[in-house]
Formats: C-alpha cells, structure tokens, sequence
C-alpha cells in the first residue's frame, strides 16, 4: 500500500521521495498522495455507477439498426424521384421558354404588319385630310406616323415592290409634316392677325400633334404677351387721362398694376387647362416664364410713368438730401410730410398687389409640379428653382428698388411727424401727460401699420427698426434732457444758469413770462415729462403686443428666417420700455434730490431742537402741544399736495417712497445726535408711530418696513435696564430680524442717559 501511495504521490505531485528530508515534507507528501487517492477512489465510483445507463443506452441504439437500414432505401428512393422531377420540369420549361420566344416574335410580327398598314393607312389619310384642309385630322396621322418607328419598318421588309411603296409612303408622309407645320403656323398667325381667339386656340392644339410642343408654346405666348401688351397700354393711357378729382387719382398708378396682374392671373387660370390638355403636365412653368417677359416689360412701363408723373424720385432724392445732410435745408424746398401720405399710400398698394401677384404665380408652379415629380427630391430642386427664378425675375427687382424708396420717404415722414409732435408739445389743464407722448405713438403706429399693408416683411422690418430709433434717439432725448435741466426748488430761481435757462426758453416761445410764471411752467413740464415716460413705458408694450397679433394675421405664410427677423425686431422695440422707466427714476431722483430734500431736511432737523430729557409734566405738555411731529406731518402733508393732482398714481407712489427714504435718512441722524431719559423715549416712540401713521395713509406702499430700524431704535431706548436687551437679541429674538449692528445697538443704549456705560461695555452682543 505504501509503494501504491508513494508512485502516486511522486506521479501526481511530481515530487521525487528520495528528496525528501524533513518530517514535514515528508507528513506534506503522505498528505498529497492521500488527497489524491480519494480523488482517484471517488471517479472510480462514479464510473461504476454509471456503467448501468451506459448499458440501456447502448441497447437502445442496437433497437434502432433495423430501422436506420429501411431509412436509408427509403431516402434513396425519394432522391430519385426528385431528380426525376427536376430533369422533367427542366425540359418543359426549356418548352415553354422556347413558346415565349415564338410568341414575343409573332407579336412583334404582328406589331409590325400594323405597323406597315399604320403607314399606308397615315399616308392616304393625309392626303385626304390635305385636300380638305382638315388640319387636325392630318396632324394627327402625322402624331400617328411620328409614333412608329421607322427604323424598325424599314428592317421589316425586304427589296422589291413593298420595299419601294414603303418607302414612298415615307417620302409623303416627311413632305406631309413639313407642309402641315408650314400651314398650321401661318394659319395661327393669320389667327393672331385677325384677333380670331377661337382659331388660335384651334391651331394651338396641333402643334403636340406635330412634335412641336416647343415651337406652338412660344407662338402661344407671343399671342398673350401681345394681348397683354395691348390690354396694360390701353388702361394705362386711360389712367393718365384721369381728372385729379377723381377719387381714385391717388391710387390710378397702383390699380393699373392691378389691372395688368390681374388680367395676366386671369390668362393663367384660362390657358393652363388648355395647355395641360394638349400639353401635358409640366409646360405651364414654361408658358408662365415667356408671359413674365411681358409682364416684366409692362411694369417698368407703369413704373416709369407712375415715378414721372408722381416725381416719385425727385421726390425721394429731396428726402434722402434732409435726412442725411448735415446742413439745414432750405425751408423752400423740403418736402412737406403731409404731402407724402398720399404717394406712401399708393406705394404700399402697388407693393401689396405685386406681392400677392408673385404668391399667385408661385402657387400655380407648385401645383404643376407636385403633379408632374414623383419624388420629394426632385420637387424640392424645382421649387429652389421657381423661387430662385420669382427673385430674380425683374418684377422683384423693380418693387425691391420701389420699397427702397418708400422706406426712405416713410422714416422720413416718421422723423419729420414725431418732430413736428414734440415741437407742439402742450399739456392740455386736468392731464396729467403732454401732448407729445400720445402723439408720437399714433405717428408710429401709423407708419408701422401702413407698412404692413405693403406685405412686405423686409419693409415692415426696416419700420420697426426706424420706430425703435425714433424713440430712442430723439423722443427719449428730449425726456433726458428735461430730466438733466432739473426741478426748480423755489419761487426765486436757485442760481444765475437756471435764470437764463427760464429767459431763453422764453424767448423761444416768443413772450416773457415773469420768473415765477415761468419757474411753475418748468415745473409742470418737469411733472409732465415724468408721467409722459410711465406711459411711454406702457405704450410700448402695447404697440409691441398689437403689432405681434396684427403682423403674424397679415402675413399667415411665413418662413422661419422671416420670423426671426421680425421676433429679433420686436424684441429691440420691447426693450424701450425698460430705458423709458430708466429715465423716470432718474427723474424722480433728481426730483427728489432737488426738491423734496431741501424742504424736509429743515423739518428733520428741528427734532434735534426738541429736548427728550424731559420730566413728567413735560410730557403732558408735549402730548396735549406736540411740539415736532404735527409741525412735520403739516408740511409733509403742504408737499405731498404739491405733487398728488400732477402725477399718476403709480408715480405718486414711487415719489412718496423717495420721500420715506429721504426722511428715514435724515431722521436716523438725527436721532443718533439726540440724548433720551425714560419718559424722552417714550415721547419718542409715539412720534415714530404717528409718522409711520401718516405716512402710510397717503400710500400704498409698505411704509413700515422702512421704518424698520428707526422702530428698533424706539424699542432699545425704551428698555427699563440695559440687561432687558438679551430679551430681544440672539435666539430670544424669535421672528424678529434686527437691522441693527451689535456696534449700533450699543451706541443707541450710550443715548439713554440713565444707562451706564459699564452696563453697556459688559453686553454680549
């Protein structure tokens, strides 16, 4: 046992015992020989007891030989079969395949005998149709002899008589076409000449039939175009000849155009049944293009007389030289506004009518071609093309060059309207703006909204660029500047500067006012321009809703690049009304700094005037005769009545805040120069309370917030002991947030004369 356990050992460990040497590696080696014989005990079991199964196994595939041999014969057999079948379906399709053959040849036989008799049978009915002058039915043997192919009769036959009858038939049929082609096209000349519509039509429809779709579209054409030419001349000869009188004088030039656009939509909508009849789908882009060349060439023609008559250039040249130059213009010779709102008018409507032309036509082509392109790809490349085409086509240039001018000649009448408005400038008794402010807005309303009316989305977008800068450079200015000249503070004026201020503007108006007449007209103005930028504020926002509703029902049809356009314009618009509420705070500061601030910093003052180290029956005295407060809310309530009839609500609210702020200020130092016994700072704290009273009577706004560290104050000065403040300070506070430093809570216990320093010093704040 031991020699098993030792070969095993030295076979599965790989350990030579000889070099074994210690009783350790020795017990180690006894240990894996072990371990390796159970291992070796246990497969040998697991093999024993799996010798049984191994066995039904292998009795079970000795059932099965029997069976595998009939399988084998039976697989055999069915592959026989198959390669039988396979061998007779390959030799009845080579069968069928031949009689496909047979029968594809005989059909073309066929084809070609008709083909033949097609001939003859086209070449008798020409010359009968010849004779008659039955255009229609010899153009169409000759459509039916144009669709056989030749080639493929002349390889049919064969040398001889046939041969020879063929080929003359061929001659006639060649010479037949020329003839018929000839005849057709001076018969629908003659047509054009005698202004016969019927027969021009008539002939018009042979032209496919003879393969001359090309030559029959550009003869058509010529025949509109000329209709065109002659209908556009004789409205427009009408037009001039009209009275100024006429109430349709200033718009005679814009319905002309409508006239030829609409006349031109009405030969579109008449001729493309026609053309797609006979000519199938896809030709009306190409009759639409030689029809613009008309309708290019009639439009320059109006245009021209419309500039001539109009002076539209003149005109525009006259504006252009007032907007840009620096120099004054001659008062002779600049353009009245008022008299261009009746050209702008009639700009906006040819504009407008050309626009909706342009939208006619597109919508057309882009019917024709979602009829004849499959593919969204290829429909994609002929709608750039129409679209490239529309742009370049010289319509768009001419009403491109006409908006060029009226956007000049509008922001001009814009500027020069606005002007005109603040130069008038009044404010009417009982209202609280100028006139100024609702005249300006409805100037630019109109200049937008007119050009609107245009459909032009580059022309509404330049007008809202030039209303931004209207109200931004100059209505805005002349607010700033009202806000840089400042309030007059008193009856007398305050230095020599604003004296001769009052004087120029003055003489300006044309009369001398005394200085107090003048000084409460430049308060009022000053007022006024306060509640002009609130509602200037408003109106813009209001313009810029309105035109937001209004811009996007005008033009339904809109890309994404336009819209973006017209957001981004809009949005420069919107942001107005943030710089208008910019300039009212300004306004108010200054108004602030030089009015309300002189007159309440002597009244805060006179508390310092006022002992707070009183005795009992001091108190009594002041609470039946209050000797700073009813003095301070009089003369509050003397200033407030100043401004409350002048200003709007919402600004009367702002000013009263202002004035909180100013007295909080001048009051908090005040207090902080003043000592207070016990009764002192009971007195004292009834004086906050009745300001803060009155105060928040005239207001709406949160006054006593602002009164927040004034009431604090009260409370500390009005403590029995110092010690009482850890009462109210740290995590005894509660709710209470404190708006005093720890440094000011202590400098305000150094006022109360009864408490002592050291008190104050031992605090832990």
């Amino acid at each position: 046992m031991s020699l098993i356990m030792s070969s095993t050992v030295q076979h599965s460990n790989d350990v030579d015992i000889g070099s074994l040497t210690t009783l350790e590696e020795i017990e180690k080696a006894f240990e894996d020989a072990k371990h390796a014989e159970e291992q070796q005990a246990t497969s040998l079991s697991n093999l024993f007891h799996s010798q049984a199964c191994v066995s039904d196994k292998v009795n079970g595939l000795n059932r099965f030989l029997p069976n595998l041999e009939l399988l084998e014969t039976d697989c055999n057999d069915l592959s026989g079969i198959i390669d039988f079948t396979c061998t007779l379906a390959e030799n009845v399709s080579s069968k069928v395949r031949v009689l496909d053959v047979a029968k594809s040849r005989v059909f073309k036989a066929i084809q070609r005998v008709d083909d033949i008799l097609d001939l003859k049978f086209c070449t008798d009915g020409v010359k009968a149709a010849m004779e008659t002058n039955d255009y229609e039915k010899a153009a169409a043997n000759i459509h039916r002899y144009l669709c056989l192919d030749e080639n493929v009769i002349k390889q049919s036959i064969h040398d001889g008589t046939e041969s020879s009858s063929i080929n003359a038939s061929l001659k006639v049929l060649k010479q037949a076409r020329i003839d018929i082609s000839k005849a057709v096209s001076e018969q629908f000349d003659l047509a054009v000449t005698e202004g016969n519509l019927t027969s021009v039509e008539r002939f018009f429809k042979i032209f496919p039939l003879l393969k001359m779709e090309d030559e029959g579209l550009e003869k058509f054409s010529k025949y509109l175009c000329n209709e065109i030419s002659k209908s556009s001349q004789e409205n427009l000869r009408q037009a001039l000849n009209m009275d100024s009188s006429q109430p349709r004088y200033n718009l005679l030039f814009a319905d002309v155009l409508t006239l030829l656009f609409e006349g031109i939509a009405r030969t579109v909508e008449k001729q493309q049944p026609l053309v797609e009849t006979y000519y199938g789908p896809g030709k009306l882009f190409v009759l639409i293009k030689n029809i613009q060349k008309e309708c290019d060439k009639q439009m320059k023609n109006i245009l021209n007389k419309f500039m001539l008559v109009r002076k539209f250039k003149e005109t525009a040249q006259q504006v252009q030289q007032a907007l840009f130059s620096t120099k004054k213009t001659d008062e002779i010779n600049r353009v009245d506004p008022r008299n261009l709102e009746t050209l702008l008018s009639e700009v906006t409507v040819i504009s407008s009518r050309t626009e909706l032309y342009l939208r006619f036509i597109k919508r057309r082509v882009h019917s024709d071609i979602d009829t004849v392109f499959p593919t969204e790809e290829v429909k994609d490349i002929h709608r750039k093309e129409l679209n490239s085409w529309i742009s370049q086509c010289e319509v768009s240039h001419l009403i491109q060059e006409v908006i060029g001018y009226y956007i000049i000649m509008e922001e001009f009448y814009m500027r020069e309207s606005v002007a005109k408005a603040i130069l008038m400038d009044t404010a009417e008794p009982g209202n609280l703006t100028s006139s100024m402010t609702d005249d300006t807005f409805f100037v630019l309303k109109q200049c937008i909204k007119r050009s609107m009316t245009s459909s032009s989305i580059d022309c509404v977008c330049a007008m809202l660029n030039h209303a931004t800068s209207v109200l931004d450079l100059n209505f805005r200015d002349v607010l700033v500047n009202q806000v840089k000249g400042g309030f007059p503070s008193g009856g007398v004026l305050d230095n020599i500067s604003s004296a001769y201020n009052v004087m120029q503007t003055s003489l300006q108006q044309g009369k001398l006012q005394s200085v107090d007449e003048q000084t409460k007209d430049v308060r009022q103005q000053f007022l006024s321009m306060l509640n002009n930028c609130e509602v200037a504020s408003e109106h813009v926002q209001t313009l810029k809703k309105s035109l937001e509703a209004e811009v996007y029902q005008v033009f339904t049809q809109i890309s994404d690049q336009d819209k973006a356009k017209l957001e981004s314009c809009l949005s420069d618009l919107g942001v107005l009304s943030a710089k208008f509420q910019t300039v009212l705070q300004n306004g108010l500061t200054e108004l602030t700094a030089s009015s309300l601030k002189p007159e309440i910093k002597p009244l805060i003052s006179n508390f310092l005037s006022v002992s707070h180290n009183i005795t009992d029956d001091e108190l009594v005295e002041y609470e039946a005769n209050d000797p700073w407060v009813q003095e301070v809310v009089y003369n509050l309530q003397m200033i407030i009545n100043k401004f409350q009839a002048t200003l709007s609500t919402a600004i009367f609210d702002q000013l009263v805040s202002h004035l909180v702020n100013e007295i909080v200020v001048q009051l908090e130092k005040a207090v902080f120069k003043t000592t207070y016994n016990r009764l002192g700072a009971l007195f004292f704290d009834k004086e906050i309370r009745l300001l803060v009273s009155y105060l928040t009577s005239v207001t709406s706004w949160t006054v006593r917030d602002r009164f927040a560290r004034l009431s604090q104050v009260s409370t500390i000065l009005n403590l029995e002991q110092v010690s009482e403040i850890d009462d109210y300070w740290g995590h005894n506070a509660g709710t209470l947030t404190w708006r005093l430093t720890p440094a000011e809570v202590r400098q305000v216990l150094t006022l109360r004369i009864d408490f002592k320093s050291e008190d104050i010093r031992k605090l832990k704040l």
